[in-house]
Formats: structure tokens, C-alpha cells, sequence
């Protein structure tokens, strides 16, 4: 029974062994993802994605090798925060060949290395699209001025690709130029219409294939008139201000002529208005008789008293004329009743 007591203690002493190696053992730090050159107009930049933690910051260290030399050496950003990393001025080479590797650091912790593809700047970078300094239009061409979007080196070679078209509605068919200088014309155009074009440079690489760039974005221009159909155009509108102006003339002399006639002829009908004619139909109105009746005739001065025998005398101021089937004067009959209790023998006076 002795002899089983070591068996018995084996498995705990597999198990203190594999806890002792687990608490040994660092814990595991992933190494970036997504790595790759982004490379515009021969300027490259390393990026790749950052790497997840739970407490930390996690660094990072990018390097390179080329294919002349096959040390690696730090790209110029050793552990750095920033998931990205530009290359340095002595690595701007177009036709090396760059390889290139990144990791991810916290603490002591590193993890593994993540490469990236070999890199070839004149075969992997991406050419933007010219600029576009300025379009002169004469009457039957479009002159271009433009500058490549990056700084050509001594032996490059360039050529820029045009498409032009006429913007119009109905579908016309893209025609397409190359030219290798900077300045160059688009010809056998119509004139006084508008075209649009883009342009794109290429790149003659060493290998004889052409790099071609981004495309710009349209732009739209008018062609001009030529002297002719502008002297085409000046004649008629010419004739037709001459016309106009000998019609404007003639107008303005008829009217001086005949203005009585024209002022007779414009003036509006003589029409009795609308209450006068009301009125006329219906005379009688009440308050309105009055301004229509005859005149009445003047009262003829009556003489009363008058004693026989005394003509050609005046007659006093007290006394008043009658006139044949008048009775006697005003205020004759109150003057006798005043007087009628008057002393007997006294009559009263007119």
C-alpha cells in the first residue's frame, strides 16, 4: 500500500506545474491589421489599424528595408501612438523597392510583426488630376494651360489626356487628345458653342507602361464669334435700327400733322349724366317747384284817401293807393279798430 502513495500525489503534481507555467507565461498582445501604403502624387504614409485594449495605451514602431539593403531600420516613428507613420524625405524614391513592418507595444508586452507588401512608388502611388491654370476661347478652338499635380523630376515624361465634348442635348460621342506640354489647343470646334472637357496626366514609367492619373472635374467654356458671322450679325441689326428709327419718324410727323384731327377723334362723347337725365324724366320733386315757378307780378302801389279836387297833389306819407277791385290798404282795418273808441266825430286815417 506504500508502494501507491507516489501515484496518488502525480496528478497534483501536473497540476501545480501547469498553473506554475500559465502564471509564468506573459499574456498575448495581437499585431496590427490592415496594414498598407497609402501613396498620393509620390507621397506615401504608413497606416494600419490600431489594436484593441482594455487598460492601457499601446505604442507603436514601424521600419523598413530596401532592396539594396537588408537591415531594417526605423521608419522614423518608434513607438508612437498614432496608427499611422510618413515617410521620411531620404525614402521619397520613386523606384525603390520598400519593405515594410509594424508592432504593437504596452509595457513590456510586444506583439508579433505585421509586414506590408513591397512598395514601388512610380507603380503604386496614386496621380491626382491637373490643375487647370486657364482657357482662352478664340472662334473655332479652346486653349488649355495646365500644371501636372506633383513636382516632375529631370526625365520625366508626361502627357495629358483630354476628352472634350459639346454640351448640348443630344449624345455625342467623347473625342480624346494627348498632348505632352503643358500648354495645347483643342481645335475643329464650332463657334459660339459650348464644350466641356476633363484632363488627365500619365506618366510614362521605366518599365514603358503609362501611370495614368485622376481625371479632373469638367469644366464647360463657350467658343467665340468670328469676324464674319459677328459683321453677319452687325449688318442686319443695322438695317433693322435704321427702319425702325425712319418708322418712328414718319409716326412722330403724322401726328404733328393731323394732331386736331387725333385730338377731335380721342376726345370722349358728350353724354348728359346719369342723375341729370333721372332728373329730366322725373321734374316734380317736392322742394324743387319752388326753383321752376313763374315769377309772380310786382304789386302795384295803391292810394287811399285821396280827396277830390287835390290832383297833382302828393299825398301824404301815411296814405296808400288802391287799385280798381282791391279792398282797402294793409293794416287799414287794424288802424280803425284801434281808433273805434276814439272820440265821436273822429274817423281814423289810411
Amino acid at each position: 500500500m506504500r508502494g501507491w502513495a507516489p501515484l496518488r500525489s502525480l496528478p497534483l503534481l501536473l497540476l501545480l506545474l501547469v498553473l506554475g507555467s500559465a502564471a509564468e507565461t506573459p499574456p498575448y498582445l495581437p499585431a496590427p491589421q490592415n496594414v498598407e501604403v497609402y501613396s498620393y502624387n509620390f507621397q506615401s504614409l504608413l497606416r494600419w489599424s490600431p489594436v484593441p485594449v482594455e487598460n492601457g495605451t499601446v505604442l507603436y514602431t514601424a521600419e523598413y528595408q530596401t532592396g539594396s539593403c537588408r537591415n531594417w531600420s526605423d521608419l522614423g516613428c518608434a513607438q508612437s501612438p498614432q496608427p499611422q507613420c510618413r515617410f521620411p524625405p531620404e525614402l521619397q524614391r520613386r523606384r525603390w523597392t520598400i519593405l515594410l513592418r509594424v508592432r504593437a507595444e504596452l509595457g513590456t508586452l510586444a506583439s508579433p510583426w505585421a509586414h506590408c507588401p513591397a512598395f514601388v512608388a512610380e507603380r503604386d502611388t496614386t496621380l491626382g488630376p491637373p490643375r487647370v491654370n486657364n482657357v482662352s476661347a478664340s472662334p473655332g478652338s479652346l486653349l488649355l494651360s495646365v500644371s501636372p499635380p506633383f513636382a516632375p523630376e529631370a526625365g520625366d515624361i508626361l502627357q495629358y489626356l483630354v476628352s472634350y465634348w459639346e454640351n448640348s442635348t443630344s449624345a455625342t460621342a467623347k473625342q480624346k487628345l494627348s498632348e505632352s506640354k503643358t500648354l495645347f489647343q483643342i481645335g475643329n470646334l464650332k463657334e459660339s458653342t459650348l464644350y466641356c472637357f476633363r484632363v488627365q496626366v500619365q506618366l510614362r514609367i521605366y518599365s514603358g507602361q503609362l501611370l495614368e492619373g485622376l481625371p479632373s472635374a469638367p469644366q464647360c467654356h463657350r467658343t467665340a464669334l468670328s469676324e464674319a458671322t459677328r459683321a453677319g450679325y452687325i449688318v442686319p441689326l443695322f438695317v433693322l435700327a435704321l427702319v425702325v428709327a425712319n418708322l418712328a419718324a414718319a409716326a412722330l410727323l403724322f401726328l404733328w400733322k393731323h394732331h386736331q384731327k387725333i385730338k377731335y377723334w380721342a376726345q370722349p362723347p358728350l353724354e348728359i349724366p346719369s342723375h341729370f337725365k333721372e332728373f329730366l324724366r322725373e321734374p316734380g320733386w317736392a322742394g324743387l317747384e319752388e326753383l321752376h315757378s313763374p315769377a309772380e307780378e310786382e304789386p302795384q302801389p295803391l292810394v287811399l284817401g285821396e280827396e277830390p279836387g287835390q290832383d297833382g297833389e302828393d299825398p301824404p306819407a301815411n296814405t296808400c293807393r288802391a287799385t280798381p277791385g282791391s279792398a282797402t290798404c294793409p293794416g287799414a282795418a287794424a288802424r280803425t279798430g284801434l281808433n273805434a273808441g276814439t272820440e265821436p266825430g273822429t274817423t281814423g286815417e289810411c
